[in-house]
């Protein structure tokens, strides 16, 4: 079983640090060459392009000034310790043991724009390119263009190295869509979130959010190696609703 989630878009630089055991994203060279286009640009291209505001842009423009192809430990952490969103406030990462990062490293799966396919150990340098982003490459017009199949042949690889082919699906639809789920070599399960409301359950993207990276840390604390060990989790009152399911589709309410 393998798990898929989001980046975020705030990163921290500068993370508690848990292991010095690290590896390097298996993407690089790609990463490389999206950097160098990216550097094309000036500030104000970049806040056009990534619809944000100057002072972001600024600070983004002097991230891909920095940006190594040798990953120099100054500029370079693990990738799952960085990322600070809703996805991994739920995770919290950086309270997780050593023991759980490296069970981690072989079923959890970050999607990046910028990096394409991140274990949770590899080294990241700051950075911000959501996969949406329309940004023109030697591939095409756009980062799906981009990435076309390699994100896809990457996860059947990791899949290939588990006992169960299930793809677990706690990725955003905007990460998701880079991934050709007619080719995954086993079944795609994608929990879904809800809240009770007055007038009946609801997604609320920020709850849901935050579910998705405690689903994440469910499994990686309990060891949970098949599917069906997902309908346990129960963490914040959350507990696997049967009647709202369907065959790929998981729901999990509270309230």
């Amino acid at each position: 079983m393998v798990i898929i989630i989001s980046p975020a878009k705030t990163i921290n630089e500068n993370p508690a640090k848990i292991t010095d055991y690290h590896t390097l994203p298996v993407f690089r060279k790609d990463a490389s060459v999206l950097v160098k286009e990216l550097k094309k640009l000036t500030v104000n291209e970049l806040a056009a392009l990534m619809d944000i505001n100057p002072k972001l842009a600024e600070l983004n423009f002097k991230r891909y000034m920095l940006w190594s192809e040798d990953f120099p430990p100054e500029n370079s952490r693990q990738a799952v310790l960085m990322f600070n969103g809703e996805v991994y406030n739920g995770l919290k990462a950086g309270t997780l043991k050593e023991s759980d990062l490296r069970y981690a490293q072989d079923r959890l799966r970050i999607l990046s724009g910028l990096y394409g396919v991140l274990c949770p150990l590899d080294l990241m340098q700051p950075y911000r390119l959501e996969m949406g982003t329309a940004l023109k490459n030697p591939a095409g017009k756009d980062l799906y263009t981009f990435w076309g199949d390699k994100l896809t042949e990457a996860l059947n690889e990791a899949l290939s190295l588990q006992p169960e082919k299930t793809l677990v699906n706690l990725a955003s639809q905007e990460y998701f869509k880079a991934i050709d789920a007619k080719k995954i070599n086993g079944r795609i399960i994608t929990p879904v979130f809800k809240e009770s409301r007055p007038e009946g359950f609801k997604i609320i993207t920020i709850y849901a959010k935050k579910a998705r990276g405690l689903m994440t840390r469910f499994v990686i604390e309990n060891r949970v190696e098949k599917a069906e060990g997902l309908k346990l989790f129960d963490t914040e009152g959350y507990y696997y609703d049967d009647r709202m399911s369907g065959e790929g589709e998981w729901v999990f309410v509270r309230g």
